[in-house]
């Protein structure tokens, strides 16, 4: 049993480390994440320069390869000053290259990773719906149907993140109604997002804002045959392994969020005096400071596990539930405790405390809610579906 990262690791988190400190300041992160009606296209610019969006491509395709710690580790580099716009590149590599690196097909795969790998190429996730959140499944109404050619897509997608900047979305839809089971006969679309019926709304929201979340309508929307991911009717299957990979994603970003606070708490409560004394002296202060690191120290033991776990091609299902369930709740607590720590500046849009709140609030409800996550927990030990 060995904790310690491999050197080609360690090489690549301190490389990003030092490219987040001089190219992704916190003031700037801030900056960029107040304004809300603005993509930051700069900072999908400097991804592309880094090289960060063929992170997890083949070589052979154009990317840098990488494994899923790797990745990982890139997430929790980029969210310690980004926060929740850590995501402007962690969308496109969850519904662009792993997606389509997964389950495309040889001709896919060659017609879009390199131009992912490039930064010429953004993707959006198109899978809830209004009236669906947590019961994706059971509430999906979006409908494609067979026409020659390709398929005709009609329904409503709500929350989905840097849609109106994207060049693709990756859709979920219902393709065979005559199913036993709410999993079966559905279909995965790799829709262009400039095809004609596509009408995409920016919504305002608590955090992660400059990044745009959105509702997109899709009015008798017709994708090519060419465009379809994998086999029709066979979408859950095929997603599942995504699924997991994205948990641990959230997982990573959350840690790097708890690496930001902890930063930030330590550099505060060292210069900030009080009643004649630095508040670092203060008990009270000590003991959320070290529950903080104790957060970060298990959260990333989890998180190492379950990437090595997932590299090394074992079922991850339960520990990456179990990871974003840990990781987001700490996160958030971490936050908040943060935000005590630096008083009144804590509440101040000049810090970040608030913005890291804001951001990993979303992750105790997204990509599913803690409650949902429980229950599988427990499903896996042996427990009866309790919805």
């Amino acid at each position: 049993m060995d904790f310690e990262l491999p050197e080609e690791h360690r090489a690549f988190r301190d490389m990003v480390r030092r490219w987040v400190d001089a190219e992704c300041p916190k003031d700037w992160a801030r900056k960029l994440e107040m304004d809300e009606h603005n993509y930051p296209y700069e900072l999908w610019t400097k991804f592309t320069e880094a090289g960060f969006h063929g992170i997890g491509i083949p070589e052979d395709m154009g990317g840098q390869g990488g494994d899923v710690l790797m990745q990982m580790l890139l997430a929790r580099e980029l969210a310690r000053s980004l926060g929740g716009l850590a995501w402007i590149w962690g969308i496109t590599s969850f519904a662009g290259s792993k997606s389509i690196g997964l389950y495309g097909t040889p001709e896919q795969q060659a017609k879009y990773l390199p131009e992912i790998a490039a930064g010429r190429l953004k993707a959006a996730i198109s899978f809830t719906e209004p009236g669906g959140g947590t019961d994706l499944l059971g509430s999906l109404a979006t409908t494609a149907e067979k026409v020659d050619g390709g398929w005709v897509i009609n329904g409503e997608k709500i929350w989905s993140s840097s849609a109106h900047v994207a060049d693709y979305l990756l859709c979920i839809a219902r393709t065979d109604k005559n199913v036993e089971k709410k999993h079966q006969g559905l279909t995965l679309f790799w829709v262009p997002a400039g095809a004609d019926g596509v009408k995409i709304t920016s919504l305002p929201k608590l955090g992660m804002r400059s990044m745009g979340s959105c509702t997109v309508v899709y009015d008798n929307v017709f994708v090519a045959d060419d465009n379809v991911l994998a086999e029709p009717n066979q979408a859950w299957y095929t997603l599942l392994p995504t699924l997991n990979n994205e948990r641990i994603m959230v997982g990573a970003f959350c840690l790097g969020v708890i690496d930001g606070v902890l930063e930030d708490a330590l550099a505060y409560v060292m210069q900030r005096k009080a009643f004649g004394k630095y508040i670092g002296q203060f008990q009270a202060l000590q003991h959320y400071i070290a529950e903080i690191a104790t957060m970060q120290e298990t959260t990333e033991l989890l998180l190492h596990f379950c990437a090595d776990k997932q590299s090394r091609g074992e079922n991850v299902g339960t520990q990456a539930n179990m990871l974003k369930l840990f990781a987001s709740e700490n996160a958030n607590k971490a936050a908040d405790m943060g935000i005590q720590i630096l008083g009144g500046m804590g509440y101040s849009a000049e810090t970040d405390m608030q913005r890291y709140w804001r951001d990993s609030r979303l992750w105790r409800i997204g990509p599913v809610t803690n409650e949902m996550v429980k229950n599988g927990i427990a499903e896996s030990l042996g427990l009866p579906r309790s919805f």
